[in-house]
């Protein structure tokens, strides 16, 4: 597909401008009257530790509905997981829009009155040439995302998440790069690639099984920490791989999500929301799949970055099912049962123990280098409360 779109059809970040802080995040003036509301009436009497502005049941702001009169605690609980979920992935994302996305009148050539590319967007289109528009609405989605849960949790009269005081992350040094506070580290990344040998495997981690990583991701960036990380060519094309098999690592978490929430949801209209938003986590990962295979089959890989020495082999070469660089959809594997045939399916989808074994990827990831213990404390309790939110009949 060309890259060359009429700017008024290119979806891109100016399109629609997120903001960072809760507060703006409400749609209109009257969600902003609402929360006021709530915060005089209902939230005043709730615990003010971070993330623990759950109540006893979802008390709607305003006259209880059929969908919203039986909300539950554990619902709440696992909207907010969902919210602080969202609120990262929409942080990170946002910085590799600012710096490998698509925004209007840029071409990959120096054409007035156009904008050139910079070489880590020209990387991207190495892998998909159409891969600046992806990360673009990728980051859109996502910031979506957080801010609907954000928005339904007022609705219900239920407390949003807030990170914004733990946006003190710095910034990317890199031209395109805004000087904001962060809430995530991306350019010191540890990235588990397990999830590419996971999908091509007849086994499931939900009955013990475990995979080797498809590469080595130890301590790299994912995105151009400063302009020197725009060359050599060899050198930023290895950190739009990284950030490929990031993508898809982030990606397969969200989809893996949604399904353990879902099942431990009691109120109709809040599983119809989780079920929704997983939808479009996997439409994601999908995408993700083909895009870091790119990265490891000619005519880029094999690839060396002369700065580091990190290599993206030629997977096609192993000839090994579980490095198979075409393949998008996860292969059959066990479900439920060894008993069973073998069913394609989302791997995993275990909820023991989940939310926070996500908490704890992250960390070990190193998105969280540099944050705050307070931030890690409220992530944590969002985390536990989701977990031991259990099904109401």
């Amino acid at each position: 597909m060309s890259n060359e779109k009429p700017a008024s059809s290119v979806l891109t970040q100016e399109t629609i401008q997120p903001s960072t802080s809760t507060q703006a995040n409400a749609p209109t003036q009257a969600g902003s009257n609402r929360r006021s509301f709530l915060k005089r009436t209902i939230i005043a009497g709730a615990a003010a530790t971070a993330g623990a502005g759950i109540l006893a049941r979802g008390v709607p702001a305003f006259a209880q509905t059929a969908e919203t009169s039986s909300i539950t605690s554990g619902d709440i609980a696992l909207l907010r997981f969902a919210a602080a979920a969202e609120l990262i992935e929409a942080d990170l994302w946002q910085q590799y829009s600012e710096l490998g996305g698509l925004t209007p009148g840029q071409l990959p050539v120096e054409t007035a009155p156009f904008k050139p590319m910079n070489t880590y967007q020209a990387a991207f289109m190495n892998l998909d040439s159409d891969g600046p528009q992806y990360i673009t609405s990728n980051s859109i989605d996502e910031t979506s995302h957080a801010q609907f849960l954000n928005a339904f949790l007022l609705s219900v009269g239920a407390e949003p998440v807030d990170f914004d005081a733990f946006r003190t992350l710095p910034s990317s040094q890199a031209k395109g790069a805004q000087q904001i506070g962060r809430l995530t580290n991306i350019m010191n990344l540890t990235v588990d690639t397990s999830w590419f040998t996971r999908y091509r495997s007849a086994q499931n981690p939900d009955l013990g099984a475990t995979f080797p990583q498809a590469i080595d991701l130890v301590n790299v960036p994912a995105i151009p920490r400063n302009n020197d990380d725009f060359a050599p060519k060899d050198h930023v094309q290895a950190i739009a791989n990284t950030a490929a098999f990031h993508f898809g690592m982030i990606e397969q978490t969200g989809t893996s999500l949604y399904a353990v929430l879902a099942q431990k949801a009691t109120n109709a209209e809040v599983l119809k929301i989780l079920l929704s938003i997983g939808g479009d986590e996997i439409m994601h990962f999908l995408e993700w799949v083909d895009f870091s295979g790119n990265g490891v089959q000619p005519p880029i890989a094999p690839l060396t970055d002369p700065t580091n020495g990190l290599t993206f082999p030629n997977f096609d070469v192993t000839v090994n099912p579980a490095l198979q660089t075409n393949l998008i959809f996860g292969v059959p594997t066990e479900f439920i049962s060894p008993k069973l045939p073998l069913c394609s399916i989302i791997r995993p989808t275990n909820p023991k123990g989940f939310a926070i074994g996500v908490v704890n990827a992250l960390t070990n990831s190193g998105h969280f280098i540099g944050q705050s213990p307070a931030f890690l404390k409220a992530f944590t309790l969002i985390a536990k409360q989701a977990d031991a939110a259990k099904r109401a009949f």
